[in-house]
């Protein structure tokens, strides 16, 4: 299977690729000489980076930085087509962001990943990079991710909690994991998330629901997959936190 890899920065501003990854495929923790766009046209990836964790469906595509450390992990079979983007192009240099992609930035994304690395950069499939570029510009952003901690006996309890989001672990659990007491573990937890674990795994959780329902399973069983005890007590948070019901994200 072919893997990521750089295009040397004097070839075209922007590069594309695309591969296909099995069910429980881990790209360990890398990095890219350009900027990336991530971006996967079926499937679901989890990126983790040094401060942050996201989730993306077919909806959303992650720009990452020239140099940004990240690890990509696939629950299911993921049809990657991804950018590799000249940095100095970059309007947003060293900011990780989820962007939301429209039907038009897909078709875009899935036309120039046919190019080949050596593209007109004068006739049309320059004029289509172009297009494209311009349109991931005007893209809003996805507020849909969860801040990492740095201290590693907290990141454990993260990736165990992304890993599972419906582990109900209880704190006195979590803390042991991290081989913390119950006091300190909830004091450094919110010091380096910004927030308690309940809420960050709550987070995890509808994060992880947004993909599931993007991917069409139904919302009867997307609750259970999270972590709720009932349909109807996830379709209240996640009305609280989005302000739309759950079905509104379930493809038709």
């Amino acid at each position: 299977m072919k893997r990521s890899t750089d295009y040397p920065l004097e070839q075209r501003p922007v590069v594309a690729l695309q591969d296909e990854y099995p069910p429980g495929f881990v790209d360990p923790t890398h990095s890219h000489q350009r900027t990336q766009l991530l971006y996967a046209s079926s499937g679901v990836m989890s990126v983790v980076t040094e401060g942050t964790s996201f989730v993306l469906p077919p909806q959303r595509a992650l720009w990452l930085p020239a140099g940004t450390a990240h690890e990509v992990s696939c629950r299911g079979p993921v049809s990657l087509r991804t950018l590799y983007i000249d940095p100095a192009i970059d309007k947003y240099p060293g900011q990780c962001r989820v962007i939301e992609v429209s039907e038009f930035l897909r078709a875009l994304i899935l036309e120039v990943v046919k190019f080949g690395a050596d593209y007109d950069l004068d006739g049309r499939e320059g004029r289509i990079v172009r297009l494209l570029l311009d349109e991931i510009e005007r893209m809003p952003n996805a507020p849909y991710q969860a801040r990492m901690p740095m201290d590693e006996r907290l990141v454990r309890v993260c990736r165990a909690i992304i890993a599972d989001p419906a582990d109900g672990r209880d704190l006195d659990d979590l803390a042991k994991l991290a081989g913390m007491s119950r006091r300190t573990f909830t004091r450094l937890f919110k010091q380096e998330t910004g927030m308690g674990v309940a809420v960050w795994r709550q987070q995890v959780r509808l994060m992880e629901a947004l993909s599931l329902l993007s991917s069409g399973r139904p919302v009867t069983m997307v609750a259970y997959d999270v972590g709720y005890d009932s349909p109807s007590a996830f379709t209240a948070m996640f009305h609280r936190t989005f302000g739309v019901p759950p079905s509104q994200y379930q493809v038709r």
